[in-house]
């Protein structure tokens, strides 16, 4: 028996040792770019909305988009060169939707913040609390704001904790004015005293004024943005209209076909880039997330 405590004890001592002075493994560079792919898709998605959607399901429908464009322009060209570039096109076709229904997503709830900010402060000044307003705006506020404002007053019945269930909303917005929204109700609520409907007006016709400045220079620049995505999709439209004429389509089975693909697909994404990051708006960066 002696011998069995002895043995349970050093056992002990070994795993407390082993856990506080092992040196532990550093992580490769490896894991690294792994997790900033795997977090950059994630804020992706919740940007877009699509918060329960994982990672690995997103790059999973990626790839397969890719393979089922590949596979059908091979069975219509039977020219391996033109099925890759189109499968590399198919794979990246889901990111191109979810990043243009993430911008669509930030400038609805761009507009309907002041609409709700304004919610709050004829809440707060009928005398109604900060979580109970907030809560309200899950049935009273703007359509595009209620789902995420009914589960924080869920969360808010549920665990009572203010600050952690702001935090979840925060995840669940996934928006920048949110962001300045949230933090600056966490704020009043800490402080507390008699501004906080006074700040709540100031800072929904703050929002008012950057919306409506936005979405003029968005309406001006809309002409830029088209034009360039028209400019980048028009060779490759004509490219998978030739597929069907075996004889012309065919000469991309040669090294000269291969070498025309890949220089005219690196102008394209290079002309591309450069066009959007010199007409590109500037743009908000999440705060505290």
């Amino acid at each position: 028996m002696g011998a069995l405590v002895g043995l349970g004890v050093g056992v002990g001592l070994m795993l407390i040792w082993s856990a506080f002075f092992v040196p532990r493994r550093p992580r490769e560079a490896g894991d690294r770019s792994r997790e900033r792919a795997t977090r950059r898709t994630s804020e992706l998605l919740a940007r877009a909305g699509l918060g329960t959607v994982s990672p690995v399901g997103f790059v999973l429908l990626c790839l397969g988009c890719g393979l089922l464009c590949g596979l059908v322009v091979q069975v219509a060209a039977r020219t391996p060169p033109v099925a890759m570039v189109f499968a590399v096109l198919g794979s990246y076709l889901p990111v191109a939707i979810v990043s243009g229904r993430a911008r669509r997503r930030q400038r609805e709830l761009a507009e309907v913040w002041p609409e709700a900010v304004d919610n709050l402060a004829s809440a707060v000044r009928a005398g109604m609390s900060l979580p109970d307003a907030l809560s309200a705006l899950g049935t009273r506020g703007p359509e595009a704001l209620q789902e995420p404002f009914a589960r924080f007053a869920l969360d808010y019945q549920v665990t009572g904790r203010f600050g952690d269930c702001l935090d979840r909303l925060k995840e669940r917005l996934a928006d920048p004015v949110g962001d300045r929204v949230v933090e600056g109700l966490r704020i009043a609520r800490e402080v507390g005293g008699g501004e906080l409907g006074r700040l709540l007006r100031n800072l929904s016709g703050y929002l008012r004024d950057e919306a409506r400045t936005r979405s003029e220079l968005e309406s001006r620049q809309a002409w830029t943005v088209n034009g360039a995505r028209l400019a980048v999709a028009a060779p490759w439209l004509v490219l998978l209209t030739m597929s069907s004429q075996p004889d012309v389509i065919g000469r991309y089975n040669s090294t000269t076909g291969v070498v025309v693909l890949v220089v005219g697909a690196v102008t394209c994404v290079a002309a591309y880039r450069l066009m959007m990051r010199l007409g590109r708006l500037p743009v908000e960066r999440r705060i505290l997330s």
